[in-house]
């Protein structure tokens, strides 16, 4: 996702599942994901978990989603993913540093600036930068598949929590809905949910690194 000081609010609301498109996100007839069905044809079921993660993986290894996955603590914005401007930290917990908390920016909801070289600054009651031990940018599709189905760099999620995160969780929905201006990742989070759940019901593997 767009990284701006990535930040959540102190007390988020529970997730819940993400509308299927939404009218902020200008979507591109040619950024969808190919569905669940779309893979049926590949017989062997390794060979077939592997495609589909590779198709999931345009949504993991988009820059609205890699920008908040950075390996040194320090937001990316942009399509080209450049240091946050100004520079700022996620800090000890992810939503911010002492006295420059992200959400001095960042509010519950994208916000349409006016005469500004941004057209719109993120925002989403849950924002936050991801720790350093889930950083997937400049990593593989590979190693950030590996990454995610380990519970000591997932955040302690089984694989049935990693997919209802995928699938439902209103900060991953952020991705459909970046606000004015901002590319939304492909497809919509219904179809990248039953991607990730088909990936998992063929054995969950990955591509290599």
């Amino acid at each position: 996702m767009l990284a701006g000081c990535t930040c959540k609010a102190t007390t988020p609301p529970p997730e819940s599942p993400a509308p299927d498109a939404s009218p902020q996100a200008e979507r591109n007839p040619g950024n969808e994901l190919q569905p669940v069905s779309a893979f049926s044809k590949i017989a062997d079921p390794k060979e077939r978990s592997v495609s589909l993660f590779v198709e999931a993986g345009r949504v993991i290894t988009h820059p609205r989603c890699t920008n908040c996955h950075p390996p040194d603590d320090r937001p990316r914005q942009g399509m080209d993913q450049h240091a946050h401007i100004p520079a700022v930290s996620g800090g000890s917990d992810g939503h911010g540093a002492p006295g420059l908390p992200c959400t001095a920016c960042h509010q519950s909801t994208n916000t349409t600036t006016v005469g500004a070289t941004l057209p719109s600054i993120p925002g989403n009651p849950k924002w936050a930068l991801a720790p350093v031990k889930m950083a997937w940018l400049g990593r593989s599709l590979g190693q950030i598949c590996e990454q995610i189905k380990d519970p000591s760099r997932n955040g302690g999620k089984s694989l049935a929590a990693l997919q209802h995160h995928m699938a439902e969780d209103v900060l991953v929905a952020w991705g459909w809905t970046p606000g004015p201006g901002l590319e939304p990742v492909p497809g919509t989070q219904k179809a990248f949910g039953e991607l990730i759940q088909a990936w998992m019901d063929t054995g969950a593997h990955c591509p290599k690194p």
